[in-house]
């Protein structure tokens, strides 16, 4: 599981991973938090007191510094996060089908001047896109299911992590999607389970 890290602002930056949210605690740059506990961290002993730290992470935390990151305006495009923004669904069938029977298709093809751009990408199966092959969708009479997009920044976290993402944090991440965006948690997707205890120490 991985933590949401947000500005303080409240705008998604990135995904941290227990570790590097234990070092953003331990400089007091936590600036605020939401959702349950997914982490209890124990560390070493006061030599004093006798007491162990504990530090307890949340699913989302905010940082100090800069209150607006600089847009993430052409996220990388791979395979999945494409397959995952297309909901794993063929654009020209219909069809909905596991990674494995998808594949990057180019609307315009590159060999005639189409770029590998997330407005030209759809994901496609095998038989549509060979079936496609170099042509216009106007030259097969054939039309997308749906447009393609290109994802702004929570959409694309949302995207690359989409196995691994709790529900608290798709909430908070779908609440700055745009209109286009057609993502969604798989409803089959169990509670979060209790905090993991890491000793660390």
């Amino acid at each position: 599981m991985y933590i949401l890290r947000l500005n303080a602002a409240g705008q998604p930056v990135e995904w941290l991973t227990w570790q590097e949210t234990v070092c953003l605690y331990s400089r007091d740059l936590i600036r605020w938090s939401l959702g349950d506990i997914i982490y209890r961290v124990r560390g070493g002993y006061n030599r004093w007191l006798g007491t162990q730290t504990v530090i307890e992470l949340p699913s989302i935390i905010a940082c100090g510094g800069k209150r607006h990151f600089p847009a993430r305006t052409n996220p990388a495009l791979t395979n999945s996060s494409l397959f995952e923004r297309d909901n794993h669904q063929c654009m020209y069938c219909g069809k909905f089908l596991p990674r494995r029977f998808l594949t990057r298709d180019h609307i315009l093809p590159t060999s005639r001047g189409g770029q590998d751009d997330w407005m030209n990408v759809v994901a496609a199966c095998k038989r549509c896109n060979q079936f496609k092959s170099d042509r216009l969708l106007e030259e097969l009479n054939m039309a997308l299911v749906a447009l393609p997009y290109r994802p702004n920044a929570a959409e694309y976290l949302a995207l690359v992590n989409s196995h691994r993402i709790l529900p608290e944090q798709a909430d908070y991440l779908s609440s700055q999607f745009s209109e286009n965006c057609r993502w969604s948690l798989d409803p089959g997707r169990q509670d979060i389970e209790p905090a993991l205890l890491i000793d660390d120490s």
